[in-house]
């Protein structure tokens, strides 16, 4: 995956990039809720799990925007990648831990949820914080909390402060005035987005949620 190394001496984001990194390093969550009256019915007539399809959304409205993809290569550059695949958490019944996963992204769906079920299958069973190794260095955190309608979540991160990724998590679908709403919650670091790019994110993905009969149909 090709990785575009940021100028920043021409960045327009350069005061802020500096402002929010090197003196008020601050990163900000915002918790949403998601409209899934019409994509669950669709999803059951599919016979679709939800999450695969959460994952496939969530990765679209971080690809949709340079600013979620913005990171450092592993040689320290700033920059962002061309496109991300999602690294995420699933749970074990039997013992009640969390093991992480990553599936190589699709833009079609059924491709996608294909790649998914297949890791599923073959490391769904591996114990431990990591599942399938080598990530590769493009992926962006996210995670589900299905036990609970949370109406915010926010992670601390310690060590440098300089995570710029996105992390995503979901939470447990509700019934409000007959509406299926879903709990998103999105942590950014405001050297790169600000309230305007999470906004972004959260418009395109109840976009994504909404338009659920053109990208569930079967090819």
């Amino acid at each position: 995956m090709k990785f575009h190394q940021i100028n920043l001496d021409s960045w327009n984001r350069k005061p802020y990039f500096d402002h929010y990194l090197n003196q008020v390093r601050c990163t900000f969550s915002m918790t949403a809720n998601i409209d899934l009256t019409e994509l669950l019915p669709l999803l059951r007539e599919k016979k679709v799990k939800l999450y695969p399809a959460f994952l496939y959304m969530v990765t679209q409205a971080v690809n949709a925007h340079r600013e979620f993809r913005t990171t450092y290569d592993a040689e320290g550059h700033l920059g962002y990648w061309e496109k991300m695949i999602p690294s995420y958490t699933f749970f074990h019944q039997d013992d009640q831990t969390f093991s992480s996963m990553w599936t190589d992204f699709m833009d079609d769906f059924y491709l996608f949820y294909e790649n998914y079920t297949a890791d599923m299958k073959m490391y769904g069973d591996n114990k431990g914080i990591v599942a399938k190794a080598m990530e590769p260095p493009y992926t962006f955190p996210v995670s589900c909390i299905p036990w609970v309608s949370f109406t915010g979540f926010n992670l601390n991160i310690f060590g440098d402060g300089q995570y710029l990724l996105p992390i995503i998590t979901s939470g447990k679908y509700f019934e409000q005035e007959g509406k299926t709403l879903l709990p998103v919650s999105l942590q950014v670091h405001h050297a790169v987005c600000d309230g305007y790019h999470a906004s972004l994110f959260m418009n395109d993905l109840q976009k994504w949620a909404s338009d659920g009969k053109n990208w569930l149909l079967v090819p």
